[in-house]
């Protein structure tokens, strides 16, 4: 039996605190293979909703703002765990094609996301996490993340 040797490890980050168990078994298994990390953040946009009426804002505008907030908290993330400021992404899409599609248009081998424990089995991987499991090509490790 051969154990693959990851060449190419994608962290895939909601850039939430406790995200940051998921950056250290990224970095922990880039020492072991000698791989490169990738830190990808997909940035959701959704149209806004008063009651049953579409709210129209400038929508570029907001999509602007949020993603410089993101690209911002990206970099001091990649700083913050040695990962090179090109190896840092933020892409604006569904999370789940988003992840799937970065992962195949870059070669990577394995895919790391955060799980949310909680209660019940259908409740095991959240819905990120369980769609990205179902649909990647390459291999996924959920890390288990707390509640």
């Amino acid at each position: 039996m051969t154990i693959t040797a990851y060449r190419h490890i994608l962290w895939a980050t909601d850039l939430t605190d406790n995200n940051h168990k998921v950056g250290e078994r990224a970095l922990e298994l880039a020492q072991t293979y000698n791989a490169r990390v990738s830190l990808l953040h997909v940035l959701e946009t959704y149209p806004l909703y008063v009651g049953q009426e579409m709210v129209l804002v400038d929508t570029l505008e907001l999509e602007e703002t949020l993603e410089k907030r993101a690209n911002e908290r990206m970099q001091a993330l990649a700083d913050q765990f040695s990962i090179a400021e090109a190896d840092a992404h933020v892409v604006l899409d569904a999370a789940k094609s988003g992840i799937l599609d970065f992962a195949t248009d870059h070669e990577v081998d394995l895919i790391l996301i955060g799980s949310h424990s909680r209660k019940g089995l259908a409740h095991l991987l959240g819905s990120t996490a369980r769609a990205v499991v179902n649909s990647a090509s390459c291999d996924v490790l959920a890390v288990r993340l707390e509640a």
